[in-house]
Protein backbone atom coordinates (compact mmCIF):
# COMPACT_ATOMS: atom_id res chain seq x y z
CA UNK A 1 0.00 0.00 0.00
CA UNK A 2 1.15 4.02 -0.43
CA UNK A 3 2.59 5.37 2.28
CA UNK A 4 0.35 7.56 4.02
CA UNK A 5 1.74 11.30 4.14
CA UNK A 6 2.38 12.97 7.39
CA UNK A 7 0.84 16.40 6.70
CA UNK A 8 -1.01 15.85 10.17
CA UNK A 9 -4.60 15.93 10.54
CA UNK A 10 -7.81 18.42 10.60
CA UNK A 11 -11.09 18.13 12.27
CA UNK A 12 -9.48 14.49 13.46
CA UNK A 13 -9.14 13.40 9.26
CA UNK A 14 -5.94 13.66 7.35
CA UNK A 15 -5.84 17.09 5.64
CA UNK A 16 -5.27 14.71 2.06
CA UNK A 17 -9.25 14.23 2.76
CA UNK A 18 -10.09 18.15 2.29
CA UNK A 19 -7.88 18.36 -0.49
CA UNK A 20 -9.52 15.55 -2.88
CA UNK A 21 -12.87 17.32 -0.71
CA UNK A 22 -11.96 20.63 -2.85
CA UNK A 23 -11.13 18.91 -5.55
CA UNK A 24 -14.69 17.10 -6.09
CA UNK A 25 -16.30 20.30 -5.57
CA UNK A 26 -15.16 22.26 -7.99
CA UNK A 27 -15.89 18.89 -10.34
CA UNK A 28 -19.28 18.24 -9.08
CA UNK A 29 -19.91 22.46 -9.68
CA UNK A 30 -19.36 22.25 -12.91
CA UNK A 31 -20.96 19.09 -13.78
CA UNK A 32 -23.91 19.49 -11.77
CA UNK A 33 -23.95 23.31 -12.74
CA UNK A 34 -23.96 21.71 -16.65
CA UNK A 35 -26.22 19.04 -16.39
CA UNK A 36 -29.06 21.48 -14.41
CA UNK A 37 -29.74 23.05 -17.81
CA UNK A 38 -29.30 20.54 -20.08
CA UNK A 39 -32.43 19.63 -20.78
CA UNK A 40 -33.99 23.04 -20.54
CA UNK A 41 -31.61 23.97 -22.98
CA UNK A 42 -32.34 21.04 -25.31
CA UNK A 43 -36.00 21.61 -25.32
CA UNK A 44 -35.64 25.91 -25.66
CA UNK A 45 -36.78 26.87 -28.97
CA UNK A 46 -33.98 27.95 -30.99
CA UNK A 47 -35.67 31.64 -30.57
CA UNK A 48 -34.08 31.42 -27.28
CA UNK A 49 -30.85 30.01 -28.19
CA UNK A 50 -31.86 25.87 -27.73
CA UNK A 51 -32.51 23.12 -30.04
CA UNK A 52 -36.56 23.06 -29.70
CA UNK A 53 -36.41 19.38 -29.38
CA UNK A 54 -39.46 17.42 -27.56
CA UNK A 55 -39.34 16.44 -24.11
CA UNK A 56 -38.67 12.81 -25.42
CA UNK A 57 -36.03 13.39 -27.29
CA UNK A 58 -34.53 15.45 -24.88
CA UNK A 59 -34.96 13.18 -21.97
CA UNK A 60 -33.36 10.30 -24.02
CA UNK A 61 -30.54 12.50 -24.80
CA UNK A 62 -29.98 12.80 -21.48
CA UNK A 63 -30.19 9.35 -20.15
CA UNK A 64 -27.50 8.38 -22.77
CA UNK A 65 -25.13 10.86 -21.93
CA UNK A 66 -25.17 10.40 -17.90
CA UNK A 67 -25.23 6.62 -18.92
CA UNK A 68 -21.91 7.10 -20.82
CA UNK A 69 -20.92 9.52 -17.79
CA UNK A 70 -21.18 6.62 -15.60
CA UNK A 71 -19.56 4.03 -17.94
CA UNK A 72 -16.36 5.33 -18.59
CA UNK A 73 -15.37 5.56 -14.88
CA UNK A 74 -15.04 1.56 -15.41
CA UNK A 75 -12.40 2.24 -18.35
CA UNK A 76 -10.39 5.07 -16.77
CA UNK A 77 -10.50 2.78 -13.22
CA UNK A 78 -8.66 0.15 -15.88
CA UNK A 79 -6.32 2.77 -16.86
CA UNK A 80 -5.29 3.93 -13.67
CA UNK A 81 -4.88 0.93 -12.14
CA UNK A 82 -2.53 -0.64 -14.52
CA UNK A 83 -1.55 2.61 -16.39
CA UNK A 84 -1.70 6.03 -15.47
CA UNK A 85 -2.31 5.83 -11.32
CA UNK A 86 -4.74 7.72 -9.89
CA UNK A 87 -3.28 11.44 -9.50
CA UNK A 88 -2.69 11.29 -13.54
CA UNK A 89 -5.81 9.86 -13.94
CA UNK A 90 -7.16 12.94 -12.00
CA UNK A 91 -5.58 15.51 -14.15
CA UNK A 92 -6.36 14.51 -17.57
CA UNK A 93 -9.43 13.58 -16.69
CA UNK A 94 -10.31 16.98 -15.35
CA UNK A 95 -8.80 18.80 -18.34
CA UNK A 96 -10.79 16.66 -20.53
CA UNK A 97 -13.93 17.28 -18.70
CA UNK A 98 -13.08 21.36 -18.56
CA UNK A 99 -12.35 21.26 -22.65
CA UNK A 100 -15.60 19.85 -22.87
CA UNK A 101 -17.77 22.41 -20.88
CA UNK A 102 -15.92 25.15 -22.82
CA UNK A 103 -16.92 23.26 -25.94
CA UNK A 104 -20.70 23.46 -25.09
CA UNK A 105 -19.94 27.07 -24.19
CA UNK A 106 -19.38 28.31 -27.65
CA UNK A 107 -22.06 30.84 -28.90
CA UNK A 108 -24.57 29.10 -31.91
CA UNK A 109 -23.68 32.46 -33.86
CA UNK A 110 -20.09 31.20 -34.12
CA UNK A 111 -20.68 27.34 -35.24
CA UNK A 112 -22.32 28.20 -38.96
CA UNK A 113 -24.85 24.96 -39.29
CA UNK A 114 -22.31 22.69 -36.91
CA UNK A 115 -24.13 23.49 -33.47
CA UNK A 116 -25.57 20.17 -32.49
CA UNK A 117 -22.09 18.71 -33.92
CA UNK A 118 -19.72 20.54 -31.58
CA UNK A 119 -22.71 20.02 -28.95
CA UNK A 120 -21.81 16.62 -29.56
CA UNK A 121 -18.67 17.02 -29.50
CA UNK A 122 -18.68 18.74 -26.02
CA UNK A 123 -20.38 15.85 -24.22
CA UNK A 124 -17.67 13.50 -25.50
CA UNK A 125 -14.96 15.44 -24.05
CA UNK A 126 -17.15 15.14 -21.00
CA UNK A 127 -17.76 11.32 -20.82
CA UNK A 128 -13.83 10.83 -21.48
CA UNK A 129 -12.81 12.91 -18.99
CA UNK A 130 -15.50 11.78 -16.35
CA UNK A 131 -14.24 8.34 -16.74
CA UNK A 132 -10.87 9.24 -15.51
CA UNK A 133 -11.54 11.94 -12.95
CA UNK A 134 -14.48 10.07 -10.89
CA UNK A 135 -13.66 6.53 -9.89
CA UNK A 136 -9.96 7.50 -9.14
CA UNK A 137 -10.56 10.29 -6.60
CA UNK A 138 -13.24 8.07 -4.59
CA UNK A 139 -10.75 5.43 -4.24
CA UNK A 140 -8.06 7.95 -3.07
CA UNK A 141 -9.78 8.89 -0.50
CA UNK A 142 -10.28 5.16 1.28
CA UNK A 143 -6.60 4.85 0.29
CA UNK A 144 -5.86 7.46 3.27
CA UNK A 145 -6.90 5.01 5.84
CA UNK A 146 -5.39 1.80 6.79
CA UNK A 147 -7.01 -1.21 7.43
CA UNK A 148 -9.75 -1.56 9.86
CA UNK A 149 -9.82 2.39 10.54
CA UNK A 150 -13.22 3.21 12.14
CA UNK A 151 -12.74 6.87 10.48
CA UNK A 152 -13.40 5.58 7.05
CA UNK A 153 -17.34 5.94 7.05
CA UNK A 154 -17.12 9.35 8.21
CA UNK A 155 -14.57 10.39 5.77
CA UNK A 156 -16.89 9.22 2.79
CA UNK A 157 -19.62 11.33 4.63
CA UNK A 158 -17.56 14.51 4.63
CA UNK A 159 -16.32 13.86 1.13
CA UNK A 160 -19.95 13.25 -0.12
CA UNK A 161 -20.51 17.07 1.67
CA UNK A 162 -17.81 17.82 -0.78
CA UNK A 163 -19.91 16.76 -3.79
CA UNK A 164 -22.93 18.20 -2.91
CA UNK A 165 -21.49 21.41 -2.18
CA UNK A 166 -20.41 21.79 -5.69
CA UNK A 167 -23.68 20.62 -6.24
CA UNK A 168 -25.99 22.98 -4.31
CA UNK A 169 -23.77 25.75 -6.26
CA UNK A 170 -23.47 24.67 -9.82
CA UNK A 171 -27.09 25.01 -10.83
CA UNK A 172 -27.94 28.11 -8.60
CA UNK A 173 -24.71 30.02 -10.57
CA UNK A 174 -24.72 28.12 -13.65
CA UNK A 175 -28.56 28.41 -13.88
CA UNK A 176 -28.11 32.29 -13.23
CA UNK A 177 -25.55 32.98 -16.09
CA UNK A 178 -28.03 30.51 -18.03
CA UNK A 179 -31.37 32.38 -17.28
CA UNK A 180 -29.74 36.10 -17.39
CA UNK A 181 -27.33 36.08 -20.01
CA UNK A 182 -27.32 32.88 -22.07
CA UNK A 183 -27.16 29.60 -22.50
CA UNK A 184 -23.44 29.32 -23.81
CA UNK A 185 -22.69 31.59 -20.21
CA UNK A 186 -23.72 28.81 -17.82
CA UNK A 187 -21.62 25.99 -20.11
CA UNK A 188 -18.63 28.18 -19.08
CA UNK A 189 -19.22 28.95 -15.83
CA UNK A 190 -19.48 25.28 -15.08
CA UNK A 191 -15.73 24.95 -17.39
CA UNK A 192 -13.99 27.33 -14.90
CA UNK A 193 -14.49 25.68 -12.17
CA UNK A 194 -13.58 22.19 -13.52
CA UNK A 195 -10.41 24.39 -13.71
CA UNK A 196 -10.36 25.47 -10.63
CA UNK A 197 -10.13 21.77 -9.57
CA UNK A 198 -7.21 20.89 -11.62
CA UNK A 199 -5.45 23.65 -10.30
CA UNK A 200 -5.93 22.62 -6.76
CA UNK A 201 -5.00 18.87 -7.21
CA UNK A 202 -1.69 19.91 -9.27
CA UNK A 203 -0.86 22.45 -6.63
CA UNK A 204 -1.42 20.41 -3.51
CA UNK A 205 -1.88 17.00 -4.27
CA UNK A 206 2.32 16.29 -3.16
CA UNK A 207 1.95 17.87 0.03
CA UNK A 208 -0.91 16.63 1.40
CA UNK A 209 -1.48 12.97 -0.27
CA UNK A 210 2.33 11.93 -0.31
CA UNK A 211 2.64 9.14 -3.18
CA UNK A 212 -0.82 8.01 -3.11
CA UNK A 213 -2.23 7.53 -6.46
CA UNK A 214 1.19 8.45 -7.93
CA UNK A 215 1.84 4.65 -8.23
CA UNK A 216 -0.92 2.03 -10.50
CA UNK A 217 -2.67 0.23 -7.52
CA UNK A 218 -1.73 -3.29 -10.24
CA UNK A 219 1.69 -2.62 -10.22
CA UNK A 220 2.00 -1.73 -6.53
CA UNK A 221 0.26 -4.65 -5.73
CA UNK A 222 2.56 -6.81 -7.76
CA UNK A 223 5.47 -4.92 -6.01
CA UNK A 224 4.59 -6.10 -2.56
CA UNK A 225 4.56 -9.72 -3.98
CA UNK A 226 7.28 -11.89 -3.23
CA UNK A 227 6.46 -13.86 -6.72
CA UNK A 228 6.04 -12.26 -10.55
CA UNK A 229 3.17 -14.74 -10.87
CA UNK A 230 -0.19 -13.18 -10.43
CA UNK A 231 -1.81 -14.58 -7.08
CA UNK A 232 -5.67 -15.33 -7.68
CA UNK A 233 -8.23 -14.16 -5.79
CA UNK A 234 -9.28 -15.38 -2.16
CA UNK A 235 -12.27 -17.17 -0.90
CA UNK A 236 -12.69 -13.92 1.63
CA UNK A 237 -11.94 -11.31 -1.75
CA UNK A 238 -14.54 -13.57 -3.41
CA UNK A 239 -17.22 -13.48 -1.11
CA UNK A 240 -16.48 -9.92 -0.94
CA UNK A 241 -16.76 -8.95 -4.74
CA UNK A 242 -20.04 -10.65 -4.45
CA UNK A 243 -21.40 -8.55 -2.00
CA UNK A 244 -20.08 -5.92 -4.18
CA UNK A 245 -21.87 -6.63 -7.50
CA UNK A 246 -24.89 -7.35 -5.20
CA UNK A 247 -25.32 -4.34 -3.61
CA UNK A 248 -24.02 -2.24 -7.07
CA UNK A 249 -27.37 -4.03 -9.08
CA UNK A 250 -29.75 -3.00 -6.43
CA UNK A 251 -28.43 0.16 -6.34
CA UNK A 252 -29.89 0.66 -10.38
CA UNK A 253 -33.07 0.71 -8.48
CA UNK A 254 -32.41 3.44 -6.46
CA UNK A 255 -30.38 5.70 -9.02
CA UNK A 256 -33.50 5.35 -12.12
CA UNK A 257 -35.81 6.94 -9.58
CA UNK A 258 -33.51 9.05 -8.39
CA UNK A 259 -32.19 10.45 -11.46
CA UNK A 260 -35.80 11.71 -12.36
CA UNK A 261 -34.57 14.70 -11.12
CA UNK A 262 -32.15 16.29 -14.29
CA UNK A 263 -34.53 14.94 -16.33
CA UNK A 264 -38.36 14.21 -16.16
CA UNK A 265 -38.54 16.63 -12.66
CA UNK A 266 -36.31 19.29 -14.48
CA UNK A 267 -39.09 19.24 -16.97
CA UNK A 268 -41.86 18.85 -14.32
CA UNK A 269 -40.42 22.27 -12.75
CA UNK A 270 -40.60 24.03 -15.08
CA UNK A 271 -43.91 23.12 -16.74
CA UNK A 272 -46.26 21.88 -14.29
CA UNK A 273 -44.94 24.06 -10.79
CA UNK A 274 -45.91 27.17 -9.39
CA UNK A 275 -42.47 28.91 -9.12
CA UNK A 276 -43.11 32.78 -8.08
CA UNK A 277 -41.96 33.72 -4.62
CA UNK A 278 -42.41 37.25 -3.82
CA UNK A 279 -42.57 38.24 -7.63
CA UNK A 280 -39.94 36.37 -8.49
CA UNK A 281 -39.74 34.00 -10.93
CA UNK A 282 -37.57 31.39 -9.74
CA UNK A 283 -35.33 29.49 -12.49
CA UNK A 284 -36.10 25.78 -12.99
CA UNK A 285 -32.74 24.64 -12.72
CA UNK A 286 -33.06 26.17 -9.28
CA UNK A 287 -34.30 23.19 -7.73
CA UNK A 288 -31.84 20.76 -8.94
CA UNK A 289 -29.90 22.39 -5.97
CA UNK A 290 -32.06 21.44 -3.37
CA UNK A 291 -30.75 17.41 -3.52
CA UNK A 292 -27.53 18.99 -2.31
CA UNK A 293 -28.15 21.62 0.18
CA UNK A 294 -30.58 18.88 1.98
CA UNK A 295 -27.39 17.11 1.95
CA UNK A 296 -25.26 19.54 3.73
CA UNK A 297 -27.58 20.27 6.00
CA UNK A 298 -28.90 16.55 6.75
CA UNK A 299 -25.22 14.57 6.18
CA UNK A 300 -23.69 15.64 9.73
CA UNK A 301 -27.27 14.58 11.28
CA UNK A 302 -27.17 10.88 9.63
CA UNK A 303 -23.41 10.70 10.54
CA UNK A 304 -24.67 11.51 14.38
CA UNK A 305 -27.84 9.01 14.31
CA UNK A 306 -25.68 6.47 13.11
CA UNK A 307 -22.62 7.37 15.66
CA UNK A 308 -25.29 7.33 18.85
CA UNK A 309 -27.11 3.94 17.11
CA UNK A 310 -23.94 2.19 18.04
CA UNK A 311 -23.94 -1.10 18.12
CA UNK A 312 -27.54 -1.11 17.02
CA UNK A 313 -26.46 1.03 13.74
CA UNK A 314 -28.00 -1.09 10.43
CA UNK A 315 -25.29 -2.56 8.68
CA UNK A 316 -24.90 -1.12 5.24
CA UNK A 317 -27.27 -3.95 2.85
CA UNK A 318 -29.94 -2.30 5.21
CA UNK A 319 -29.32 1.04 4.96
CA UNK A 320 -29.44 0.13 1.52
CA UNK A 321 -33.23 -1.18 2.10
CA UNK A 322 -34.18 1.74 4.06
CA UNK A 323 -32.62 4.08 0.78
CA UNK A 324 -35.65 2.24 -1.41
CA UNK A 325 -38.13 3.03 1.12
CA UNK A 326 -37.08 7.08 0.71
CA UNK A 327 -37.19 6.94 -2.72
CA UNK A 328 -40.78 5.25 -2.48
CA UNK A 329 -41.85 8.10 0.02
CA UNK A 330 -40.20 10.96 -2.93
CA UNK A 331 -42.85 9.12 -5.67
CA UNK A 332 -45.99 9.17 -3.06
CA UNK A 333 -45.53 12.69 -2.44
CA UNK A 334 -45.80 13.58 -5.99
CA UNK A 335 -48.77 11.25 -6.47
CA UNK A 336 -50.20 12.99 -3.90
CA UNK A 337 -49.57 16.41 -5.60
CA UNK A 338 -51.04 15.06 -8.59
CA UNK A 339 -54.37 13.48 -7.37
CA UNK A 340 -55.27 16.93 -4.86
CA UNK A 341 -54.27 19.48 -7.06
CA UNK A 342 -55.97 18.54 -10.17
CA UNK A 343 -55.25 17.79 -13.81
CA UNK A 344 -54.90 20.11 -16.60
CA UNK A 345 -52.26 21.32 -19.02
CA UNK A 346 -52.54 24.44 -17.02
CA UNK A 347 -51.51 22.97 -13.58
CA UNK A 348 -49.02 24.61 -11.31
CA UNK A 349 -48.57 22.77 -8.05
CA UNK A 350 -47.16 24.25 -5.33
CA UNK A 351 -43.30 24.44 -5.19
CA UNK A 352 -43.58 22.57 -1.49
CA UNK A 353 -44.12 19.04 -3.13
CA UNK A 354 -40.72 19.14 -5.07
CA UNK A 355 -39.03 20.32 -2.26
CA UNK A 356 -40.50 17.42 0.04
CA UNK A 357 -39.73 14.92 -3.15
CA UNK A 358 -36.14 16.16 -3.32
CA UNK A 359 -36.09 15.77 0.67
CA UNK A 360 -36.99 12.26 0.70
CA UNK A 361 -34.77 11.25 -2.00
CA UNK A 362 -31.62 12.88 -0.21
CA UNK A 363 -32.17 11.14 2.76
CA UNK A 364 -32.58 8.17 0.76
CA UNK A 365 -29.11 9.27 -0.69
CA UNK A 366 -26.95 10.00 2.33
CA UNK A 367 -27.95 5.91 3.22
CA UNK A 368 -26.89 4.36 0.39
CA UNK A 369 -24.23 6.68 -1.75
CA UNK A 370 -21.62 6.95 0.61
CA UNK A 371 -22.05 3.85 2.48
CA UNK A 372 -21.40 2.06 -1.26
CA UNK A 373 -18.38 4.05 -1.71
CA UNK A 374 -16.90 3.07 1.54
CA UNK A 375 -18.35 -0.43 0.85
CA UNK A 376 -16.57 -0.90 -2.49
CA UNK A 377 -13.44 0.94 -0.64
CA UNK A 378 -13.12 -1.44 1.76
CA UNK A 379 -14.33 -5.08 0.30
CA UNK A 380 -12.46 -4.32 -3.09
CA UNK A 381 -8.89 -6.34 -2.94
CA UNK A 382 -6.06 -3.46 -3.73
CA UNK A 383 -5.23 -4.84 -7.30
CA UNK A 384 -9.03 -4.38 -8.24
CA UNK A 385 -9.98 -0.95 -6.36
CA UNK A 386 -10.43 1.16 -9.22
CA UNK A 387 -12.36 -1.01 -11.80
CA UNK A 388 -14.56 -2.03 -9.01
CA UNK A 389 -15.52 1.14 -8.12
CA UNK A 390 -16.05 1.47 -11.61
CA UNK A 391 -18.26 -1.85 -11.73
CA UNK A 392 -20.70 0.62 -8.84
CA UNK A 393 -20.62 3.58 -11.27
CA UNK A 394 -21.21 1.08 -14.08
CA UNK A 395 -24.36 0.17 -12.31
CA UNK A 396 -24.98 3.75 -11.81
CA UNK A 397 -24.70 4.02 -15.70
CA UNK A 398 -27.41 1.17 -16.14
CA UNK A 399 -29.52 3.16 -13.71
CA UNK A 400 -29.05 6.76 -15.63
CA UNK A 401 -30.24 4.96 -19.06
CA UNK A 402 -33.41 3.35 -17.93
CA UNK A 403 -34.13 6.49 -15.87
CA UNK A 404 -34.19 8.36 -19.19
CA UNK A 405 -36.13 5.85 -20.98
CA UNK A 406 -38.86 5.90 -18.40
CA UNK A 407 -38.69 9.52 -18.32
CA UNK A 408 -39.01 9.69 -22.35
CA UNK A 409 -42.64 8.30 -21.49
CA UNK A 410 -43.56 12.21 -20.43
CA UNK A 411 -44.90 13.31 -23.76
CA UNK A 412 -46.77 17.01 -24.21
CA UNK A 413 -49.66 18.69 -22.59
CA UNK A 414 -52.05 17.44 -20.65
CA UNK A 415 -51.12 13.76 -21.51
CA UNK A 416 -48.25 14.61 -19.45
CA UNK A 417 -49.50 14.96 -16.72
CA UNK A 418 -51.31 11.31 -16.73
CA UNK A 419 -48.08 9.85 -18.25
CA UNK A 420 -45.90 11.26 -15.15
CA UNK A 421 -48.55 10.04 -12.61
CA UNK A 422 -48.29 6.83 -14.35
CA UNK A 423 -44.35 6.82 -14.04
CA UNK A 424 -44.81 7.75 -10.27
CA UNK A 425 -46.56 5.06 -8.99
CA UNK A 426 -44.44 2.72 -11.06
CA UNK A 427 -41.39 3.97 -9.77
CA UNK A 428 -42.49 3.62 -6.27
CA UNK A 429 -43.96 0.30 -6.06
CA UNK A 430 -40.84 -0.89 -7.50
CA UNK A 431 -38.99 0.97 -4.97
CA UNK A 432 -40.87 -0.81 -2.01
CA UNK A 433 -40.77 -4.47 -3.48
CA UNK A 434 -36.57 -3.56 -3.65
CA UNK A 435 -36.49 -2.93 -0.50
CA UNK A 436 -38.10 -5.63 0.93
CA UNK A 437 -35.72 -8.19 -1.11
CA UNK A 438 -32.53 -6.34 0.01
CA UNK A 439 -33.88 -6.42 3.77
CA UNK A 440 -34.07 -10.06 3.49
CA UNK A 441 -30.97 -11.08 1.76
CA UNK A 442 -28.82 -8.56 4.12
CA UNK A 443 -27.67 -11.49 6.82
CA UNK A 444 -26.42 -13.15 3.92
CA UNK A 445 -24.44 -10.14 2.60
CA UNK A 446 -22.77 -9.48 6.11
CA UNK A 447 -21.79 -12.99 6.00
CA UNK A 448 -19.74 -12.48 2.61
CA UNK A 449 -18.26 -9.51 4.02
CA UNK A 450 -16.25 -11.51 6.56
CA UNK A 451 -15.81 -9.04 9.28
CA UNK A 452 -15.14 -6.24 6.76
CA UNK A 453 -18.51 -4.64 8.08
CA UNK A 454 -17.09 -4.45 11.40
CA UNK A 455 -20.65 -5.39 13.72
CA UNK A 456 -21.20 -9.04 13.31
CA UNK A 457 -17.72 -10.16 13.19
CA UNK A 458 -14.18 -8.54 14.85
CA UNK A 459 -12.70 -6.32 11.57
CA UNK A 460 -9.42 -6.40 12.25
CA UNK A 461 -6.04 -6.78 10.90
CA UNK A 462 -5.44 -10.37 12.33
CA UNK A 463 -9.21 -11.41 11.75
CA UNK A 464 -8.95 -11.60 8.43
CA UNK A 465 -5.31 -12.71 7.59
CA UNK A 466 -6.41 -16.05 9.71
CA UNK A 467 -9.67 -16.01 7.40
CA UNK A 468 -7.23 -15.99 4.60
CA UNK A 469 -4.89 -18.35 6.18
CA UNK A 470 -8.03 -21.12 6.55
CA UNK A 471 -9.21 -20.74 3.74
CA UNK A 472 -6.05 -21.71 1.55
CA UNK A 473 -5.02 -24.30 4.51
CA UNK A 474 -8.33 -25.81 3.10
CA UNK A 475 -7.55 -25.89 -0.40
CA UNK A 476 -6.54 -29.57 -1.63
Amino acid sequence: MSSLPKAGDFLGHPKGLFLLFGTEMWERFGYYGMRAILVLYLVAIVQEGGFGWSNADALSLYGTFTMAVYITPLFGGWLADNVLGQRKAIIIGGLLMAAGHFTMGIPHSMLAGQEENVFYIGLALLCMGNGLFKPNISTMVGDLYKEGDQRRDGAFTIFYMGINLGGALGPLVAGFAAASMGWQYGFIVAGIGMLISVAMQVALSNKYLGDIGVIPAAKLAQSQSNSDVKVPLTKVETDRIKVIFTMSVFSIIFWMGFEQAGGLMNLFANDYTDRTLFNFEIPASWFQSLNSIFIIVFAPLVAIIWLKLDKREPNSPVKFAIALVFLALGFITMILALMTQGQGDTLQISMMWLVLFYLFHTLGELCLSPIGLSMVSKLAPLRLASMLMGIWFLCTAVANKIAGFVGSFLGEGEEALDNALGIFIGLGATAVLSAVIMYLLSDKLVKWMHGAEGQHEPHTHEHILAEELEVVAEKP
